[in-house]
């Protein structure tokens, strides 16, 4: 009975909505999840629903010019996916992942438009602007907290939950994934066919459906209490740790006087994890050397190791800012352009948008390979639980992604050789060549998508520093923002120089049919490959975080990246989660070399 008390709990310090410890067989885990998964579904039906045919809309029922539309889509989705890092520092530091989700919501809810307050007189167009710049505002509180709050619901101290977490993201993504498909496949040809209303009514009845399942799970969740003495965030904390390390830039550095809070003071705090000294950025140490006058307190190890993290997925975060640009093509140029070719299929006209749905298709079908095939093949060879390194994910996503860009400019080649064969150059002209040319970028971004997008959520959260996960998790959506921004300034800076003050042909003209697309994926590709040779470079000098996990008596050290299990002296077995071994203060770097 008493063995049974004690694991009665959960071990992570997860507590339910009263603020009561989480009692670990009624809450959390897939119980919980199924309710989360089932959300992320029909939210985003509801928002791919407004945005994968917002470009069509602007052109065709607000009469806006090509460039306009696109710089115009880009701005307001990179605003959906700016906006998360104020919700996750509001979670993180005041109100938890599960009230700021739910105020978020309520404005989401309230301002998804509905098509009909969108004719083009200068106030409502102005009311659809505004409804949409809500509805992004309501997005920050929604986004980067929803995802975070599933992976909470898995206990980092149980083996077994700790190994389901690893397949969390990868089914995350496939509900995200089959929720853009319906928008893709249904609402985009309701939107054309149908009605603009019916078209955007439709996802708003969607995204109250996914609220209301959101909250028939509330009794299953597990909580992460709030740091509130950590309101300041990583904004102070890395201000003062680099402080420091100015202040003390002549002192000599030995690694024996660094200073640190001993195991039982992590212990007792309860409200951070300790860090392995890395030896990555050395001169952030400095600032963990002893203080010199009595009353200042220097730095710990850990502080400066989470600075240490901070400053890595910066670095990481840059890499992914054209990857994300790229994904901006998805939505508006890839578009545009099939709206030029012959979308007839057995006499029905499809929307050029619908063929975004195999993205989401290929997708699909890869998360399972990858999680239940390639993933335990891989494992046997590497001996990592996730059969490669979470930066080897992201670099395959983006190799996929050049090869991605490369096609696009092929078949752009092609559409424009069959625009000349048949003098298709009006803007209405319908090029005789099938959209289904347009296929093998969007399966090779779908594909991509597996490794790179999967990857980069499941990265920024795992290296997050501990209760800094929410604001980790908006590395990616801000990733996605920066990138559609980026994309919005290349498209007028690119327009604005190949135009030449009107006496040359743009590139990203009204009339594709008479502009040179294949130009500005070129230069697409060209960033593309210097930004994968960049990625390389970084991620093979990468040092992923190590912690220790205090689990009762024992010391286990921190992220799952390898796990090794070997006799062990003393305290039987030692796994090794690519990660250190703390016995019980003695570090060792690699199990592998004792």
């Amino acid at each position: 009975m008493e063995e049974e008390a004690k694991q009665e709990f959960t071990k992570d310090g997860s507590v339910d909505l009263r603020g009561r410890p989480a009692v670990a067989a009624r809450t959390g885990r897939w119980k919980a999840c199924s309710f989360l998964v089932g959300y992320e579904a029909f939210e985003r039906m509801a928002f791919y629903g407004v945005a994968a045919n917002l470009v069509v809309y602007l052109t065709t029922e607000l009469r806006e010019e090509t460039v306009s539309s696109v710089r115009n889509v880009n701005n307001w989705t990179g605003s959906v996916w700016m906006t998360p890092i104020a919700g996750a520092y509001i979670a993180d530091a005041f109100l938890g992942r599960f009230w700021t989700f739910t105020v978020s919501s309520l404005i989401y809810l309230t301002c998804t438009p509905d098509g009909a307050c969108a004719p083009a007189t200068r106030s409502q167009v102005a009311f659809f602007y505004a409804a949409l710049y809500t509805m992004a505002i309501g997005a920050g509180g929604t986004k980067p907290n929803i995802s975070t709050f599933g992976a909470d619901q898995f206990d980092d101290f149980d083996a077994r939950e700790s190994r389901t977490k690893a397949s969390f993201f990868n089914w995350w993504m496939f509900s995200s994934f089959t929720g853009g498909l319906v928008a893709v496949l249904v609402l985009v040809y309701v939107q054309e066919n149908v009605g603009w209303g019916v078209g955007y009514a439709i996802p708003t009845a969607g995204l109250a459906l996914s609220l209301l399942l959101f909250y028939v799970g509330t009794p299953f969740y597990r909580h992460k209490p709030v740091r509130r003495g950590a309101a300041a965030g990583p904004a102070r904390l890395v201000g003062r740790v680099f402080r420091a390390a100015f202040a003390n830039r002549r002192r000599q550095l030995h690694g024996d006087q660094l200073h640190e809070h001993d195991a039982a003071w992590y212990a007792a705090a309860g409200t951070k994890r300790r860090l392995h000294h890395t030896r990555g950025y050395r001169f952030l140490d400095k600032a963990a050397l002893p203080a010199a006058a009595a009353e200042a307190e220097a730095c710990t190890v850990t502080e400066v190791e989470e600075v240490k993290l901070i400053t890595g997925m910066i670095v990481v975060w840059l890499t992914t800012l054209v990857p994300c640009t790229i994904w901006a093509q998805v939505n508006t140029l890839f578009v545009k352009q099939g709206t030029t070719l012959d979308r007839t299929v057995g006499g029905v006209r499809i929307p050029a948008a619908s063929l975004g749905s195999f993205i989401t298709i290929s997708m699909l079908l890869s998360i399972p390979v990858y999680d239940r095939v390639l993933v335990p093949l891989a494992s046997r060879r590497t001996g990592e639980p996730r059969g490669i390194t979470l930066l080897q994910r992201l670099g395959v996503g983006s190799a996929l992604q050049v090869a991605a860009v490369a096609c696009a400019c092929l078949v752009e080649l092609r559409r424009m050789r069959a625009i000349r064969a048949a003098s298709a150059t009006a803007a209405h002209d319908t090029v005789p060549m099938s959209i289904f040319w347009m296929l093998p970028q969007y399966i090779l971004i779908g594909v991509g998508d597996v490794f790179s997008s999967v990857g980069i959520l499941e990265f920024f959260y795992e290296q997050s520093p501990q209760g800094m996960q929410s604001l980790g998790t908006t590395f990616f959506t801000s990733g996605l923002g920066v990138g559609n921004f980026f994309n919005s300034l290349l498209v007028t800076t690119v327009d604005r120089a190949t135009r030449g003050g009107g006496a040359g042909k743009s590139w990203i003209g009204d009339n594709l049919n008479d502009s040179h697309l294949d130009y500005y994926y070129a230069f697409l590709l060209l960033l593309a490959v210097i930004n994968l040779a960049v990625f390389v470079w970084v991620a093979t000098r990468y040092e992923y975080k190590k912690e220790y996990l205090s689990d009762g008596g024992d010391v286990v050290a921190g992220m799952a990246s390898r796990e090794t299990e070997m006799a062990g002296g003393g305290k039987g077995k030692v796994v090794e989660r690519s990660k250190v071994i703390d016995a019980p203060l003695v570090v060792v770097e690699e199990v592998r070399a004792v």
